[in-house]
């Protein structure tokens, strides 16, 4: 399994042009059998972000399992990246896809606010 934030998906993409290996470095991410993209939409995105993702997603297109995490539901990426680059991952991403909607509260908000996992801090001696 490989596994990227947004950022470091666009940062790996980005150092592989220095030497033009950006081909073989996506070669090599897909060959993992499952590749995960997280967060997509936390952070501000644009043009790099969107052709790293438009780059991991056609060379998995029908190829290899792919997970894509977002606070936005993929009809809207062209909210976050450009419009032109947006649709052709979504094409892709979508044509084959299994969508997981989640819905409610944040279980990692709920146990902080109910205090679960807190642990007062202790002044150093």
């Amino acid at each position: 399994m490989s596994w990227f934030s947004l950022e470091s998906l666009t940062a790996t993409i980005t150092r592989s042009r220095i030497d033009a290996s950006t081909g073989k470095v996506v070669e090599r991410i897909v060959r993992s059998e499952l590749v995960v993209v997280d967060d997509i939409g936390l952070l501000p995105a644009g043009a790099e972000e969107a052709e790293a993702l438009y780059r991991l997603v056609d060379a998995a297109y029908e190829k290899r399992s792919l997970i894509v995490t977002s606070n936005l539901h993929p009809a809207r990426f062209d909210t976050i990246f450009p419009k032109g680059l947006a649709t052709a991952a979504v094409n892709r991403l979508l044509h084959h896809a299994h969508v997981i909607v989640t819905e409610g509260q944040s279980h990692r908000l709920t146990e902080a606010i109910e205090g679960h996992g807190v642990q007062p801090l202790v002044p150093a001696s």
